[in-house]
């Protein structure tokens, strides 16, 4: 306090009293500027927020020959001194009107600390144009906000607290209706959230984040600060994160696309030697890298859903059917069941789904198919049989439209139907140009016959099949004009006249 003292005792009589009284606030203020404040200038610093008393004594100091000046201070460090206070002050206004116009809708301050220490002289000797510069060069427009934090984390920031609170708001609707997120907030308010839906209904249990969001103050860079829409799409884009995908039996490059929330293109671009005809091998490794999201939506459901129980197919041996044969003897039914379900949403996707409670309403029938057992000689009879049910002959063997047709056609049957016209061995059973859908059966006795334009085929390659037995459905694929079957003969290779081998 020595140099207090050495500054009484400079003052005149009548203002020591008064001054005595605010040597607490100076030693304090003091202490606060000790590394910037010479020995000097202790005796004659003034804090700005002393009692009216002191200042009323400065005001008589003042008048027997002291003036004032104020040192300039931005974040404890000295810019120089002016002999005017209210120029700090209207330069500070000056440069915070100047941005006002690209901000209105933010509340504006300076982003540095400033003070003005004020100090008594005989002489004032300033560089107030000078500092006032410094400070102009010096000083920075920020704006306050309110940050949105996440674990400690600023992760955003708006400019109030209603944004700050929309910002919530649109981060669940993403995944549910305006009118469910009110529902759900009324019930939950009130405890009348219901948990047991009806049969078709689905309920919200609940809607939260992964993690808090809270809110604080922060005095930022105006560009810093975002519209709620930007602000939730920065929340879920987060941050970028590497990932890699190691396959599983089963796995496809679709499916994994779909587990990684990739769409086909992006996980080819993120593994440019993969295609999509690439055969994966269980533990290759693929780049799943993807924007992480910082927090995510959890949405807990009920829901109640009425559901069909497939039935089951029953297969039967038959000794008075052919091997190869089967018919249906008995239809198979549906039955019903209704089920409540216990499922958890994460950003919209199904991360887990319980049942909670079963009851069948309906028991399902099985299916059951009687399946020949009955062997059947491979090798033809040579008299073919009539390859239809009914039908007659709408086009024969020979020149038709300017080329020679190879069989006749068969049209206009009791029903559609195509029978084997011998036993023997299905040789080719598929699509054939032209023919459309054709069957091909070997009878082993240096014969074969072709039926052609099916519909459907009952049979397959290397199926042995008897004399008369179904082999398929008679129809128009291929080259055809109308429902009909195209049957050829060959005999040892060679073609022959159907007419020739037919009881017709």
């Amino acid at each position: 306090m020595k140099h207090y003292k050495h500054w009484l005792d400079r003052l005149p009589k009548g203002l020591i009293g008064k001054t005595k009284t605010n040597l607490n606030l100076l030693k304090t203020f003091t202490n606060k500027y000790k590394k910037v404040i010479g020995a000097g200038l202790c005796t004659a610093l003034l804090a700005t927020n002393l009692h009216t008393g002191f200042v009323n004594a400065q005001e008589e100091v003042e008048n027997n020959g002291l003036q004032s000046i104020y040192h300039i201070y931005i974040d404890g460090n000295r810019v120089g001194s002016v002999n005017d206070s209210s120029l700090v002050t209207k330069l500070k206004n000056d440069i915070l009107q100047e941005f006002s116009g690209s901000y209105e809708d933010l509340t504006l301050v300076i982003g540095q600390e400033i003070d003005m220490i004020p100090e008594l002289v005989f002489n004032a000797r300033t560089n107030t144009d000078d500092t006032l510069e410094k400070l102009e060069n010096r000083l920075s427009v920020k704006a306050e906000s309110i940050s949105l934090e996440v674990e400690g984390e600023e992760i955003a920031y708006v400019s109030s607290e209603d944004e700050y609170l929309e910002v919530i708001e649109k981060l669940m609707l993403q995944y549910v209706s305006k009118e469910e997120l009110k529902d759900f907030q009324e019930a939950k308010e009130n405890d009348e959230l219901d948990r047991n839906p009806s049969v078709g209904e689905k309920i919200i249990l609940d809607i939260k984040l992964s993690k808090d969001i809270e809110s604080g103050e922060a005095v930022v860079n105006p560009e810093e600060i975002l519209s709620v829409e930007d602000a939730v799409k920065q929340i879920n884009l987060g941050t970028l994160e590497d990932d890699v995908y190691v396959v599983e039996p089963g796995d496809v490059l679709g499916t994994i696309a779909e587990e990684s929330n990739l769409s086909m293109d992006e996980i080819l671009a993120l593994n440019p030697k993969v295609t999509q005809d690439t055969l994966l091998q269980i533990g290759d490794e693929l780049n799943v890298t993807v924007y992480k999201p910082i927090v995510k939506v959890i949405i807990e459901e009920a829901s109640k859903v009425k559901e069909d129980i497939p039935f089951q197919t029953e297969t039967k041996d038959d000794a008075n059917m052919s091997r190869g044969e089967t018919k249906v003897q008995q239809e198979g039914q549906k039955g019903e069941r209704v089920v409540s379900y216990s499922i958890t949403r994460e950003n919209g996707r199904t991360i887990e789904r319980t049942i909670v409670s079963e009851n069948v309403t309906k028991e399902p029938v099985n299916r059951v198919v009687l399946r020949g057992t009955k062997v059947t000689p491979s090798r033809g009879t040579g008299q073919l049989a009539w390859p239809a049910v009914g039908g007659y002959i709408s086009s024969y063997q020979g020149m038709r439209w300017g080329r020679f047709h190879r069989g006749i056609d068969i049209a206009r049957p009791s029903n559609y139907n195509i029978l084997a016209a011998d036993n023997g061995t299905v040789t080719f059973a598929g699509w054939d140009g032209g023919y459309g859908n054709k069957i091909i059966i070997n009878h082993n006795n240096g014969m074969r016959t072709l039926y052609a334009h099916l519909a459907s085929m009952d049979v397959k390659v290397g199926q042995t099949v008897a004399r008369g037995q179904k082999i398929g459905v008679m129809g128009t694929t291929g080259n055809s004009t109308g429902i009909h079957l195209h049957f050829e003969v060959y005999q040892n290779g060679e073609l022959k006249n159907p007419m020739d081998f037919l009881n017709r």
